[in-house]
């Protein structure tokens, strides 16, 4: 399984991105799909996960209300819609695929088998 993170790009305060992980099965439509970010400096941190069966999502609270995790299964495809981003959201982005089911919304870097390569999102003004 190999996914593909995109969608990352430079942008102002307040604006939007929609980033996006593709998978090179269709096997992971039925995994979980984390977000994770890593900032200059700083550790590897959870984001965001959308549940295997797309009914649930879960957040890390700095994000709530303002990042969407989605997914199409027909494009084998992730989202994660970031509106109102802010100047602490500039990271390189992540999305990994978590194959076991009974890790609900895990929250945990290790729990995830698969990794894409990062795309950067800079939020400057």
């Amino acid at each position: 399984v190999q996914l593909q993170a995109s969608g990352g790009g430079r942008v102002l305060p307040g604006e939007s991105l929609r980033l996006s992980c593709a998978a090179s099965s269709a096997i992971v439509n039925t995994y979980a799909v984390g977000w994770f970010r890593q900032a200059p400096g700083k550790e590897r941190e959870f984001v965001a996960v959308i549940t295997g069966s797309g009914r649930s999502t879960y957040y890390t609270d700095s994000v709530k209300g303002r990042f969407t995790a989605s997914r199409d299964d027909a494009k084998k495809t992730v989202y994660l819609q970031m509106d109102g981003l802010k100047t602490e959201d500039t990271a390189v982005y992540y999305c990994a695929a978590d194959p076991q089911s009974w890790h609900v919304g895990s929250r945990t870097e290790a729990d995830y088998d698969y990794w894409g390569q990062g795309t950067l999102v800079t939020v400057s003004s």
